[in-house]
Protein backbone atom coordinates (compact mmCIF):
# COMPACT_ATOMS: atom_id res chain seq x y z
CA UNK A 1 0.00 0.00 0.00
CA UNK A 2 1.36 3.46 -0.68
CA UNK A 3 2.37 5.46 2.08
CA UNK A 4 0.82 8.83 2.54
CA UNK A 5 2.88 11.58 2.92
CA UNK A 6 2.27 15.08 4.11
CA UNK A 7 2.70 18.44 2.59
CA UNK A 8 2.81 21.50 3.72
CA UNK A 9 1.58 25.07 2.83
CA UNK A 10 0.60 24.60 -0.76
CA UNK A 11 -0.99 27.23 -2.58
CA UNK A 12 -4.96 26.33 -3.36
CA UNK A 13 -6.61 27.54 -6.84
CA UNK A 14 -10.46 27.16 -5.92
CA UNK A 15 -12.46 26.44 -8.87
CA UNK A 16 -16.56 26.03 -10.31
CA UNK A 17 -14.68 22.91 -11.86
CA UNK A 18 -13.41 19.83 -10.54
CA UNK A 19 -9.62 18.61 -11.93
CA UNK A 20 -9.26 15.12 -11.99
CA UNK A 21 -5.65 13.05 -12.18
CA UNK A 22 -4.78 12.85 -16.03
CA UNK A 23 -7.02 15.64 -17.07
CA UNK A 24 -6.27 19.22 -18.51
CA UNK A 25 -7.14 22.33 -17.27
CA UNK A 26 -6.83 25.64 -19.42
CA UNK A 27 -6.74 28.80 -17.02
CA UNK A 28 -6.52 32.15 -17.91
CA UNK A 29 -5.06 34.22 -14.80
CA UNK A 30 -5.77 37.93 -14.43
CA UNK A 31 -6.28 38.07 -10.81
CA UNK A 32 -2.87 40.14 -9.40
CA UNK A 33 -2.98 37.18 -6.21
CA UNK A 34 -2.92 34.34 -8.70
CA UNK A 35 -0.28 36.25 -11.03
CA UNK A 36 2.23 36.41 -8.56
CA UNK A 37 1.21 32.80 -7.48
CA UNK A 38 1.64 31.11 -11.26
CA UNK A 39 4.47 33.14 -11.52
CA UNK A 40 6.28 31.45 -8.22
CA UNK A 41 5.13 27.91 -9.64
CA UNK A 42 6.50 28.18 -12.93
CA UNK A 43 9.93 29.74 -11.27
CA UNK A 44 10.38 27.02 -9.37
CA UNK A 45 8.38 24.22 -11.27
CA UNK A 46 6.06 23.43 -8.30
CA UNK A 47 2.19 22.39 -8.99
CA UNK A 48 -0.85 23.97 -7.15
CA UNK A 49 -4.12 22.80 -5.75
CA UNK A 50 -7.18 22.37 -7.29
CA UNK A 51 -10.32 22.43 -5.17
CA UNK A 52 -13.76 22.61 -6.04
CA UNK A 53 -15.43 25.81 -4.26
CA UNK A 54 -18.66 24.48 -2.87
CA UNK A 55 -19.87 28.25 -1.61
CA UNK A 56 -18.64 31.36 -3.19
CA UNK A 57 -17.28 32.90 -6.10
CA UNK A 58 -14.27 32.22 -7.99
CA UNK A 59 -13.41 35.91 -7.94
CA UNK A 60 -12.63 37.51 -4.94
CA UNK A 61 -15.37 39.55 -3.82
CA UNK A 62 -15.58 41.41 -0.05
CA UNK A 63 -17.28 39.66 2.73
CA UNK A 64 -18.15 36.86 0.87
CA UNK A 65 -18.44 33.08 2.35
CA UNK A 66 -16.51 31.34 0.80
CA UNK A 67 -16.18 26.63 1.54
CA UNK A 68 -14.01 24.44 -0.44
CA UNK A 69 -14.10 21.30 -1.43
CA UNK A 70 -11.98 18.78 1.21
CA UNK A 71 -10.42 16.84 -1.88
CA UNK A 72 -8.36 18.57 -4.84
CA UNK A 73 -6.16 17.57 -7.60
CA UNK A 74 -2.72 18.61 -7.56
CA UNK A 75 -2.41 20.98 -10.65
CA UNK A 76 1.05 20.77 -12.99
CA UNK A 77 1.57 23.95 -15.22
CA UNK A 78 2.45 22.39 -18.90
CA UNK A 79 2.53 25.60 -20.84
CA UNK A 80 2.52 29.28 -19.54
CA UNK A 81 2.36 32.06 -22.11
CA UNK A 82 2.38 35.93 -21.31
CA UNK A 83 -0.09 37.17 -23.41
CA UNK A 84 -0.25 40.81 -21.28
CA UNK A 85 1.46 41.99 -18.26
CA UNK A 86 -1.78 41.51 -16.20
CA UNK A 87 -2.97 38.41 -18.29
CA UNK A 88 -1.56 34.90 -18.41
CA UNK A 89 -2.94 32.05 -20.37
CA UNK A 90 -1.67 28.22 -18.89
CA UNK A 91 -2.58 24.85 -19.33
CA UNK A 92 -2.38 22.42 -16.76
CA UNK A 93 -2.29 18.73 -16.24
CA UNK A 94 -3.81 16.83 -13.29
CA UNK A 95 -1.91 14.67 -11.07
CA UNK A 96 -2.27 13.31 -7.44
CA UNK A 97 -5.73 13.82 -5.31
CA UNK A 98 -5.34 15.10 -2.18
CA UNK A 99 -6.84 15.85 1.15
CA UNK A 100 -7.09 19.08 2.61
CA UNK A 101 -5.97 19.31 6.44
CA UNK A 102 -6.06 23.05 7.32
CA UNK A 103 -6.52 25.88 4.81
CA UNK A 104 -6.35 29.39 5.57
CA UNK A 105 -6.79 32.35 3.42
CA UNK A 106 -3.82 34.65 3.40
CA UNK A 107 -3.81 38.19 3.72
CA UNK A 108 -3.13 38.73 -0.43
CA UNK A 109 -6.18 36.56 -1.01
CA UNK A 110 -4.70 33.08 -2.03
CA UNK A 111 -5.62 30.08 -0.19
CA UNK A 112 -2.86 27.93 1.34
CA UNK A 113 -3.53 24.19 2.71
CA UNK A 114 -1.74 21.77 4.08
CA UNK A 115 -2.40 18.41 2.20
CA UNK A 116 -2.40 14.44 2.56
CA UNK A 117 -1.44 12.81 -0.82
CA UNK A 118 -3.82 10.31 -1.11
CA UNK A 119 -2.99 6.78 -2.90
CA UNK A 120 -2.63 6.82 -6.52
CA UNK A 121 -5.09 4.65 -8.80
CA UNK A 122 -4.42 0.94 -9.21
CA UNK A 123 -4.31 -0.01 -13.10
CA UNK A 124 -7.24 -2.05 -13.09
CA UNK A 125 -8.15 -3.59 -16.95
CA UNK A 126 -11.65 -2.55 -17.81
CA UNK A 127 -13.99 -5.89 -17.19
CA UNK A 128 -16.23 -6.72 -20.70
CA UNK A 129 -19.53 -5.50 -18.74
CA UNK A 130 -18.25 -1.97 -18.39
CA UNK A 131 -16.21 -2.08 -21.83
CA UNK A 132 -18.93 0.48 -22.95
CA UNK A 133 -17.50 3.04 -21.43
CA UNK A 134 -14.10 2.88 -23.41
CA UNK A 135 -15.49 2.52 -26.58
CA UNK A 136 -17.74 5.19 -26.77
CA UNK A 137 -14.71 7.46 -25.44
CA UNK A 138 -12.69 6.00 -28.03
CA UNK A 139 -15.46 7.63 -30.68
CA UNK A 140 -14.89 11.07 -28.33
CA UNK A 141 -11.18 11.42 -28.75
CA UNK A 142 -11.51 9.94 -32.62
CA UNK A 143 -13.98 12.83 -33.64
CA UNK A 144 -11.63 15.51 -31.45
CA UNK A 145 -8.73 14.56 -33.65
CA UNK A 146 -10.59 14.40 -36.69
CA UNK A 147 -11.88 18.44 -36.17
CA UNK A 148 -8.46 19.24 -36.19
CA UNK A 149 -8.12 19.92 -32.61
CA UNK A 150 -4.24 20.10 -31.82
CA UNK A 151 -3.08 18.71 -28.40
CA UNK A 152 -2.10 21.95 -27.49
CA UNK A 153 -5.83 22.60 -27.21
CA UNK A 154 -7.52 19.32 -26.56
CA UNK A 155 -10.07 18.40 -23.67
CA UNK A 156 -7.82 15.09 -23.88
CA UNK A 157 -4.65 14.34 -23.70
CA UNK A 158 -1.94 11.44 -24.44
CA UNK A 159 -1.58 9.08 -23.47
CA UNK A 160 -5.04 7.81 -23.79
CA UNK A 161 -5.10 4.59 -21.22
CA UNK A 162 -8.89 3.07 -22.61
CA UNK A 163 -8.07 0.09 -20.97
CA UNK A 164 -7.89 1.70 -17.50
CA UNK A 165 -10.35 1.32 -15.26
CA UNK A 166 -9.60 5.00 -13.38
CA UNK A 167 -8.23 6.96 -16.56
CA UNK A 168 -11.89 5.91 -18.38
CA UNK A 169 -13.95 7.19 -15.14
CA UNK A 170 -11.92 10.37 -14.92
CA UNK A 171 -12.63 11.66 -18.46
CA UNK A 172 -16.06 10.83 -18.43
CA UNK A 173 -16.05 12.49 -14.66
CA UNK A 174 -14.65 15.39 -16.76
CA UNK A 175 -16.92 15.67 -19.95
CA UNK A 176 -19.82 14.39 -18.70
CA UNK A 177 -22.85 17.39 -17.42
CA UNK A 178 -22.61 15.83 -13.77
CA UNK A 179 -23.18 18.47 -10.30
CA UNK A 180 -20.18 19.53 -8.56
CA UNK A 181 -21.31 17.33 -5.89
CA UNK A 182 -21.28 13.78 -8.05
CA UNK A 183 -18.06 15.25 -9.54
CA UNK A 184 -16.52 15.38 -6.14
CA UNK A 185 -17.75 12.26 -4.62
CA UNK A 186 -16.49 10.69 -8.34
CA UNK A 187 -13.26 12.34 -7.63
CA UNK A 188 -12.88 10.67 -3.84
CA UNK A 189 -13.87 7.12 -4.68
CA UNK A 190 -10.67 5.73 -4.06
CA UNK A 191 -11.46 2.10 -6.09
CA UNK A 192 -11.58 3.41 -9.46
CA UNK A 193 -13.75 -0.26 -10.78
CA UNK A 194 -16.13 1.46 -8.84
CA UNK A 195 -15.56 5.25 -10.04
CA UNK A 196 -16.33 3.57 -13.26
CA UNK A 197 -19.41 1.69 -12.24
CA UNK A 198 -21.35 5.04 -11.33
CA UNK A 199 -20.06 6.03 -14.48
CA UNK A 200 -21.44 3.46 -16.47
CA UNK A 201 -24.79 4.32 -14.36
CA UNK A 202 -24.27 8.03 -15.78
CA UNK A 203 -24.01 6.86 -19.04
CA UNK A 204 -27.09 4.94 -18.95
CA UNK A 205 -29.19 7.53 -17.27
CA UNK A 206 -28.31 9.62 -19.96
CA UNK A 207 -28.67 7.11 -22.89
CA UNK A 208 -25.37 7.36 -23.98
CA UNK A 209 -24.57 4.03 -23.47
CA UNK A 210 -25.79 0.86 -22.17
CA UNK A 211 -24.03 -1.16 -19.46
CA UNK A 212 -23.17 -5.05 -20.82
CA UNK A 213 -25.71 -7.80 -19.14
Amino acid sequence: MTNKTTITTIPLFPLGATLFPGGVLFLKIFEVRYLEMIKTCVRDALPFGVVSLEQGSEINLPEQKVSLAKIGTLAKIVHYESIQPNLLMIRCVGGERFTTQHCEKQKNGIWMADIEMMAQDKSIVIPEDLRNSALILTQVINSIEKQGIGEDQAPITKPFLLNDCGWVANRWSELLPLTPGQKGHLLGIENPRIRLDLICDFLEELRIAKNSD
